[in-house]
Formats: C-alpha cells, structure tokens, sequence
C-alpha cells in the first residue's frame, strides 16, 4: 500500500504508562506526516516472563496448548492501551489480535510459523482512516487454536505485516539507537553501525545479538524490504537493514584502503544456550539421521553439532540447544540414547556461545588467529569451534564470557 510504514514497537518501549503516552505521539505524528500507519506491540516490559513464572507456579510442565492462550494475553493488554492513548490525543485508531488481523500460522505451539496473512480486515481499517494497533507474537492456527512465534517473534509478525502491505519499510522501535558492533550494555565502546547487509545482521541475530529475531531479517531478505532499527526514546536515525547487492551505489576508495580486507562488523554474545553430549553412540549409519529427526519432529532448533570418533566402534555427540528448549532435547536424547544403547546423556548450561561475524571471516587466517590469540591470552579454553562464510563461534565458559567480548571488541579495534 502507498505511504504505508509498519513500525514495532518492544517490551521495553512501553513498559510504563509515560513510555505508552511517548509511542502513541511518535505514531501519530507519522500520520501527520502523510502516512498510513501499522504498529505491532510487544507485551508490556517483562510480564511475558512474569506470566511464564505463574505458570510454572501452577504447573511444573505447563501444557504448550495453555501457554500460547496464556502468553497471548501479554500483548493484548499493550495494544488495548496503546490504542487508548491514540484516542485521547484525537486519532481514528483500533487494535487487533494476531487472529482479528488474519495471522494464520501453522499448528505447533509455542514456536509457530506463519503460513499466510489475509490483510482484507487491515486493509479496510486503513481504507477508513484508522491506525491499526496488532498485537504480534501471535496467531491462528486453521483449527482457530491461537498459537505464539516463539520469544522475539514480535519482529517477525511486523515484518510480515510489512510484506503482505507491501510497505514502505519496517521499522524497529527498541532501546538502543540501532545496531551495534558489540551489545552497548556489555562493551562500552561498541560502535552504531549505520547501514549493515541482512546477511551479516542475520547472523548477529543468530549468534544471540538480540536486535531483532533471526526469522523476521529471514523474511525482509526474502521480500527485500528496508528494515530500521531505531530508538523509541530518541529521533536518532538509527541503522538501515538493506541488501547491498546490484544496487547503483558508488563507493569512495581511499589511498590507503585495503581493498581486500576482511572487516569484522560486529561481535555477538549468546548465554542463552546448552550443550548437551550423548556419549558412547554405536558407530553406524542412520544414527546421526535418528537423532536430529527426533528432534526436528519435536521442532527443537539444533546447532553447532559436534561428533568425536573414538577407536572402539563408538562416538560422541555433542549439539547445542537453547536454554528455553533444553528439557524437551534432554528428553528427545535421552529416548534416543536408550533405542541405540548408548552410555548416557549430559548436558552443561554453563556455557557461551561468542562470535565474530564479517563477510570473508572463514578466509583470512589473520582472523582467527586473532581470535584466538585474544581467548589464549585470557587463559580462557575453547570447547567448541564453528565456521561460515561470515562467522567464527567459539563454546567457552559462560562466566568470563562477557570478559571475553569486551577484550575481543579491543582486539579486532572496532
């Protein structure tokens, strides 16, 4: 749709009463400006952790069914509030559910994808003027079961809701002025990254950055749509999400301008993560096959996956899950582990995934020697070692993680 933004608003954006008020202005005066406007809104500061916590209160193994109902209730109290704080100022606003905007989504809870949008209620809202408030994270499933995205999926529903309007872009609303080279609560020296390729930011995104959720940089790639990380309590510009393929740009190259230098873009910290080790697995074929099918079935995402030989006709498994998924993997494995006879199953959530992400990474040897010469130097040891194109990671130990990323940050002088 013509002059259409879609803009997202986090938990942290309106976590109080004031920072309610601060949006709604922010957002009409985009309407203001001549726009249409569609803003999804996250649950309220940290209630969504507050509902989890009742619910474990009640019930150590909360059905996922009762989860979703409940966690989707979290973002419909931000976007009923935020709606009345249009109103008040003299604006044509309503607000929607995930389900009322037409957010259809496929049937596993908790970590739902969604499989269409129907934008003909969003579409006549707008036609009349209105503002239209969604509440993201969420949606229907076709037995009109309401179903959640998983922890972030707020950005994936705004940019979605961007590409089914076909909008100008989307914009982020967070608490930080954009994305950064490290995380700015961690490295006090980190550095705003003005404009960043949705391939190096998606890869910050899955290495734990936290800015924005893995699967909506996925889906603005796909549909080439500008995404802008920008600050709710500032009018800083902010950084631009873009790709910067077969575009008509010029680029200035100075004298002394490396022009083959691999440049690290940015260092991300996940601690939200388990290793888990299944050891002394038989060594024949399709066992590697049974387990990661198990745990596809249960829709348990697998990463930086590790497999020891050793000389008596048996191995050693090692993957790493996050933290929230860690007891269903522990449960696929285990399973697992007593079909084939293996020893046992451990697992270690003191670990920390930290990473440097820079197109060319995998190529320069000058980088991982850095790399690694940092964490040598630190007396830290490395567990566990992966690779891309654009990535290094490295499995240490949690508690002098953070330490880790600061001296990083300092190495590579970002």
């Amino acid at each position: 749709m013509k002059d259409l933004v879609v803009q997202k608003y986090g938990g942290t954006s309106v976590g109080t009463v004031e920072k309610i008020k601060r949006v709604a202005r922010r957002i009409v005066a985009q309407v203001d400006a001549g726009k249409q406007v569609v803003v999804v809104v996250s649950a309220m500061g940290d209630s969504t952790d507050e509902l989890v916590n009742l619910a474990y209160e009640i019930n150590p193994t909360p059905p996922s069914r009762e989860m979703d109902v409940l966690l989707a209730t979290g973002e419909q109290v931000s976007i009923a509030l935020l709606a009345m704080a249009i109103q008040t100022i003299g604006y044509k606003v309503i607000s929607l559910t995930g389900a009322q905007c037409g957010i259809k989504t496929s049937d596993v809870h908790k970590r739902a994808r969604i499989s269409e949008i129907d934008t003909n209620r969003l579409e006549k809202e707008l036609n009349d003027s209105k503002i239209v408030i969604v509440a993201g994270f969420q949606g229907i499933d076709e037995n009109h079961e309401i179903t959640t995205l998983g922890r972030g999926g707020s950005d994936t529903s705004a940019v979605a809701l961007a590409a089914a309007l076909r909008a100008d872009c989307c914009e982020i609303y967070t608490d930080v002025d954009g994305v950064y080279d490290a995380d700015p609560r961690i490295v006090p020296d980190a550095k705003k990254i003005d404009e960043i390729s949705y391939q190096e930011v998606l890869e910050m995104a899955s290495l734990g950055a936290g800015v924005l959720h893995p699967r909506s940089v996925e889906l603005a790639e796909k549909y080439g749509l500008p995404l802008v990380v920008r600050s709710s309590f500032n009018n800083n510009p902010g950084t631009v999400i873009k790709n910067f393929e077969n575009n008509n740009e010029k680029h200035v190259i100075k004298e002394d301008f490396d022009m083959e230098k691999v440049l690290v873009r940015g260092i991300a910290l996940d601690e939200n993560i388990a290793k888990i080790s299944i050891l002394e697995v038989p060594d024949k074929p399709g066992i590697a096959f049974q387990l990661f099918s198990s745990l596809a079935s249960a829709n348990i995402h697998v990463d930086m996956i590790v497999q020891n030989v050793n000389r008596t006709s048996v191995n050693d498994i090692s993957f790493t899950v996050n933290l929230d998924e860690l007891p269903e993997a522990v449960e696929v494995s285990q399973k697992f582990a007593f079909e084939v006879n293996a020893q046992k199953v451990a697992f270690d959530q003191g670990i920390a995934k930290l990473s440097v992400i820079g197109t060319g990474i995998v190529a320069n040897t000058e980088i991982a020697s850095k790399f690694f010469e940092a964490l040598f130097e630190m007396g830290i040891n490395i567990q566990t070692i992966s690779t891309s194109e654009i990535k290094m990671s490295c499995l240490i130990d949690k508690e002098r993680a953070k330490e880790a990323m600061v001296n990083i940050h300092k190495k590579f002088e970002l």
